[in-house]
């Protein structure tokens, strides 16, 4: 990658900034459930959800239309190279950078403390795919996981609003937990085990290497969160009574 092509990148990470910035704005003028009006704390989560819905949806269908046109790339995860790819990453580092200043500027740091720990790890992530040009097709398939954060987003929308249809919130449930396997469990013990498998456990390989097991960690964590609160809600502790209208993480 020539230092043209990476002044290129840094311009479109900007404009990701800036887009997802516009996004935010233009939440601010949509209709709010009763629910989320009545509770001005609830705000600020409302318009960030609504935001990384969008995140979501375009990243998620973009990941998947860009490794099903191109199977060719899944066989060469360290090397394989797409200007999709590319410009997918750039997309996805301008979102995570607006939603770790949305949540700075906004005072949220304490209660959503683990989304600026994920997102410092995927900037820095993606910021080394973008210079060096390498594990881009990695990174695409990580990036299968915002198929699972629709339904996990509309999830915690559902919750939020209070709708009473118990029977979307129990249709998206079990959608939600199918697509957390298939566009999230799984991509990700792949590239763990390809990682560990026929990745260098140096320099660059390194440090994504070290990325990929803390995410591990807080994907099984999520994980046994989500099982806890949709399909074993006896197993919950320490929830009983708290409020968490600031807190962006699935802890309910």
């Amino acid at each position: 990658m020539g230092p043209g092509w990476r002044a290129t990148s840094a311009a479109l990470v900007g404009g990701s900034v800036a887009l997802f910035g516009a996004l935010r704005r233009a939440a601010l003028a949509l209709p709010r459930p009763a629910a989320v009006r009545s509770r001005p704390s609830r705000a600020w989560r409302w318009r960030n959800l609504l935001v990384s819905f969008a995140h979501s949806v375009l990243a998620g269908i973009w990941a998947l239309v860009s490794l099903w046109n191109s199977p060719e790339l899944l066989s060469d995860i360290q090397d394989g190279y797409s200007v999709s790819g590319h410009l997918l990453v750039c997309f996805s580092s301008g979102y995570f950078i607006h939603d770790s200043l949305d949540i700075i500027f906004n005072h949220q740091s304490r209660s959503s403390w683990e989304y600026l720990v994920h997102h410092a790890m995927a900037i820095s992530a993606f910021v080394s795919l973008i210079i060096t040009g390498r594990f881009l097709v990695a990174a695409m398939l990580l990036l299968l996981v915002e198929v699972s954060n629709i339904f996990l987003t509309i999830r915690m929308l559902l919750k939020m609003s209070n709708v009473p249809s118990l029977v979307l919130y129990e249709a998206n449930k079990y959608i939600n937990l199918v697509m957390y396997f298939a566009f999230r469990l799984a991509p990700q013990a792949y590239l763990t085990w390809y990682f560990l498998r026929y990745v260098e456990v140096q320099g660059q390989g390194a440090f994504l290497t070290a990325n990929l097991l803390l995410l591990d960690a807080m994907i099984l964590m999520y994980f046994s969160r989500l099982l806890r609160s949709d399909f074993f809600p006896s197993l919950r502790k320490g929830s009983v009574g708290r409020d968490v209208d600031g807190e962006k993480f699935l802890i309910d």
